[in-house]
This record gives structure tokens, C-alpha cells and sequence, in this order.
């Protein structure tokens, strides 16, 4: 086992020398990008109530999710272990219902919290083992669940059901479908995109009341809401909340999964939703006065959605960033993410530390002064949180199956290295192996300088520690990733 030095179980011990152990809520949103929240720089959105978080605690420009798409950035998270020797690399459906599921998972972030005494729940959209699978909620140290299983099915937000533990749970006798493979007109009827039971508010329900049923010993919550992934569902009092003449009458309205009216002002809608959501969340906490009992982190799961009904390039979604969910460019890796904890976290810091979501394990670890996994591959970072000297993240590595195959790995913060690629298909096929491209993140956030060619001692620095830092997977292979 890691044992953590000992200067940091001083901390935790000056953490716990007043209080009991800390409640610890992880709310991950889906698909939001670095630019969609005001606290980021958004000027159309209204987010007040995660603006409000951040003002109250601390917000991360430098926080990168743990892969470019669901599964694995879950997978990522929940694990801590880093992409590039992760079980699951990439989204793959399992029929009839659910995701790949990790074989052995070992210890979870879940389990280190309920080895510690905790009640553990997690609520939204699981994405990682089919039910009764290796993988899924229970089987990674959850005692409660309820929400989508499969992320196929958080396509719709009115779906047929949703997964109460072990139960399936129906929500819509008419549910409607995440995708509609046909253009329409402004004459179409699109009330029959809704339904009785909207799947995000029943989550919300869920998460609250188990805040509410544990109030009187620790717990942890993880809370991965499904907006802003489309389709495109949001409540008709957002949407009206929007200018209309963001939305410019069409002909006809395309999509590759639901079409909309009011695409801009139903896509605000779904954030400015989420963010109600987290409001509920907060002020449930200072109703029960747990809000200084309890570390609040909120993030997202990768970058902005790339689909045509996302006007990102009108949002700014990804704040000038190169690339969206599916690239391993800044776009698609780089999350916001903002901690809130009263008299422990100090009010309005913003943090450039590099930091990711396989390090979230090694954090709680940390905050709860137990031993580090072996297996993780994370750096804590409560110092940071807590005003201490902070170790740097000397690596972050991806090896993504997705959008072609392609690894990414940022060394020292500030080195990053790209390949792409690595599994060509049909007529790209081939065996030459792709070239690495190099950005100086300090200077260039927005990858705009290659400086492969000016710097190949650097590059063959990033082609070492990528090969260090990666093992080879039976079910997401990419040949050329070994080379």
C-alpha cells in the first residue's frame, strides 16, 4: 500500500481535531464545457447558483476530466487509475441494456468512503457495468442507487425507467426516444417529445433524500446529473427564460437526436436547469446545517458536446479551447471544477494547479486519512484546497480507443504531447505510425504552435513517459499505441 508522507495525516488530523468527518458530494455534469458556467466566463448562460459555489470556495482553471468521453472518464474518476491503464478506454454498448463493465474493479472511491463508516450513494447516470454486472453500483461499493444505468438510455430525459438499486423502476408508460432520424417543420407537433415523469427531477428527489435519511452520520454522494447531454429535453419555463431571437425561425429542424424550436435557448435551458438542481443540493445542506460539514465538488465529465443541435461556436463552450467531448485536445479533456467547504476552503480563490480526475481517489484518501491504493495513480490535492504546499501532478496520460484511436500526456503541467490516429479504419488504414505533436501549455492553451519539430528532445522525453505510463488492453486495442 501507499502510505501517505507524514505531514499529511497532520493535516487530516487538524481536519478532524474540531469536527467529525466531513460529508463529501461529487456532482458531475455531462458534456458541460469549460466556458458554460458564468464563473468560467459565460455571458448568455445564468448559472447563479454553481457561480455562487465557486464565489464561496474555490474554482480550478486546470482540472482535466479522465477521458474525452462517459465510460471512461467515469471509469477514470471512480477508479483513479490513469486512462492510459484503465480497463475501459472508450464508450461500448452492452445489449440488452448498459456499458462494458470493468472486470475487477479493486478499491473504488466508494469503497475507500464505506470502509470509513460512510453511507454511500450515487445518483444520475452510472455508464460503467451493466446491472448485476462486475461493475455496477454495488458491485463498486454503492448502497444506494437510483437513476440510468445505461447511457443509451440517458439519451432521452423521458425515458421507459430508471434503476432503483437492483430494481427496474418504470417512470413513463409512453417514454419518448433520445433520437429522431427525420428532419421536420415548425408546424411539427414536439409536445410528443415530453412525457409525464421527467428522469432529472426524479435524481434530484433521490439524491436530497438520501442527504436528508443520513443527515446524522457521514456520507458520500455521487451525483452525475445527465444535463447538458442532448437530447434535448429542458423544462419549457427555462427555454421561455431565453431570448427569443437567439432562435431565427428554420424551414426545417434536423438532429442527430432530438430537434428543437429554440435549439440555443434549449440548450441554455438544460444548464441553467442543472444549475437549479445544484441550488437544491446547497440549500438542502443549509437547511439540515451540514453546509460546513460537507465538501462539495463539482465538475463535469469532458468538453462540449460536438452535435449539430450544441452551437457551441455561439456559447463559446469551450472558451477559445481547442477540440470538444471526443478530442484529446485542451477542449475535450479540460473541466471546470469548483470545491466548496465553509471555514476549511477559503472564499473566492481561483487554483492553476494541474490536476485531474485520477486524483480525486488519493484525495479523499487523504481527507480521510487512509491509505492510498496501490493502484491508484493519483496525486492528492487537498493541500491546495486547504491553503498548504501542494505536490505537482508530474504526469497526466490518456490512451483513448475513440474518434480514431489517440494518447495525450501533459508532463510537469506544462508539456503536453499529442498522437492521433492510432487506429485508422477503411481507406486511412495503415501501419505508419503517427507523429507526436508538442504544445507548451503555459504559452499556448489554445494548441495553436506545434513544436514537434523545434523541440524532438522534448518530444522523445513525451514518447518515454507516454510508453511508462501505459499497458497494453485486450478489449481496446490500438497497435500503433505501442510504438
Amino acid at each position: 500500500m501507499k502510505l501517505l508522507i507524514p505531514t499529511l495525516f497532520c493535516l487530516s488530523s487538524l481536519l478532524f481535531a474540531d469536527s467529525a468527518k466531513p460529508n463529501v458530494i461529487y456532482i458531475l455534469a455531462d458534456d458541460l464545457g469549460y466556458g458554460e458556467l458564468g464563473c468560467y466566463g459565460q455571458t448568455k448562460i445564468k448559472t447563479p447558483n454553481i457561480d455562487q459555489l465557486s464565489a464561496g470556495g474555490m474554482r480550478f482553471t486546470r482540472h482535466y476530466s479522465g477521458a474525452p468521453v462517459c465510460a471512461p472518464s467515469r471509469g477514470v474518476l471512480l477508479t483513479g487509475k490513469q486512462l492510459s491503464k484503465a480497463f475501459v478506454r472508450n464508450n461500448r454498448e452492452h445489449k440488452p441494456e448498459g456499458q462494458a463493465p470493468i472486470p475487477e474493479a479493486g478499491i473504488t472511491l466508494a469503497k475507500i468512503f464505506k470502509d470509513q463508516g460512510y453511507a454511500t450513494g450515487a445518483f444520475g447516470k452510472w455508464g460503467l457495468g451493466y446491472p448485476g454486472s462486475s461493475s455496477d453500483p454495488k458491485a463498486l461499493s454503492f448502497d444506494t442507487f437510483y437513476g440510468y444505468n445505461c447511457q443509451r438510455v440517458a439519451h432521452s430525459f423521458y425515458p421507459p425507467h430508471m434503476w432503483s438499486n437492483d430494481e427496474k423502476i418504470i417512470i413513463n408508460e409512453k417514454p419518448v426516444p433520445g433520437h429522431w432520424k427525420k428532419a421536420v417543420g415548425p408546424d411539427f407537433d414536439f409536445s410528443q417529445f415530453y412525457a409525464k415523469n421527467y428522469a432529472p427531477d426524479l435524481i434530484l428527489e433521490q439524491a436530497l433524500k438520501f442527504i436528508s435519511d443520513n443527515k446524522d452520520k457521514p456520507f458520500f454522494a455521487y451525483v452525475p446529473f445527465v444535463e447538458p447531454h442532448l437530447a434535448m429535453h429542458p423544462p419549457h419555463s427555462w427555454v421561455d427564460f431565453y431570448p427569443k431571437e437567439w432562435d431565427q425561425p428554420k424551414k426545417s429542424y434536423n438532429a442527430n437526436y432530438l430537434p428543437h424550436l429554440r435549439p440555443r435557448a434549449g440548450y441554455a435551458a438544460m444548464i441553467s436547469d442543472l444549475d437549479e438542481h445544484v441550488g437544491s443540493i446547497m440549500s438542502l445542506l443549509k437547511e439540515l446545517k451540514l453546509d460546513e460539514k460537507t465538501l462539495v465538488i463539482f465538475s463535469s465529465d469532458n468538453g462540449a458536446s460536438h452535435c449539430i443541435e450544441v452551437d457551441h461556436k455561439f456559447f463559446n463552450s469551450n472558451k477559445g479551447l481547442r477540440g470538444l467531448k471526443g478530442s484529446v485536445y485542451e477542449g475535450g479533456l479540460r473541466v471546470p471544477m469548483i470545491a466548496h467547504w465553509p471555514k476549511k476552503i477559503k472564499a473566492g480563490q481561483v487554483s492553476s494547479h494541474v490536476s485531474g480526475f485520477v486524483d480525486v481517489m488519493a484525495t479523499m484518501c487523504e481527507l480521510l486519512n487512509s491509505d492510498v491504493p496501490e493502484s491508484s495513480d493519483g496525486v492528492s490535492f487537498l493541500p491546495e484546497l486547504l491553503g498548504g504546499k501542494q505536490k505537482p501532478q508530474p504526469v497526466l496520460a490518456w490512451e483513448f480507443q475513440g474518434y480514431g484511436g489517440q494518447q495525450a500526456i501533459i508532463l510537469d503541467g506544462r508539456w503536453k504531447g499529442v498522437r492521433q490516429n492510432l487506429l485508422p479504419r477503411g481507406k486511412k488504414k495503415t501501419s505508419r505510425v503517427p507523429q507526436w505533436e508538442l504544445y507548451d501549455l503555459n504559452k499556448d492553451s489554445f494548441e495553436k504552435n506545434d513544436l514537434a519539430k523545434q523541440m524532438p528532445e522534448m518530444v522523445d522525453r513525451i514518447h518515454k513517459a507516454m510508453m511508462a505510463n501505459r499497458n497494453e488492453s485486450e478489449k481496446f486495442h490500438m497497435p500503433l499505441a505501442s510504438q
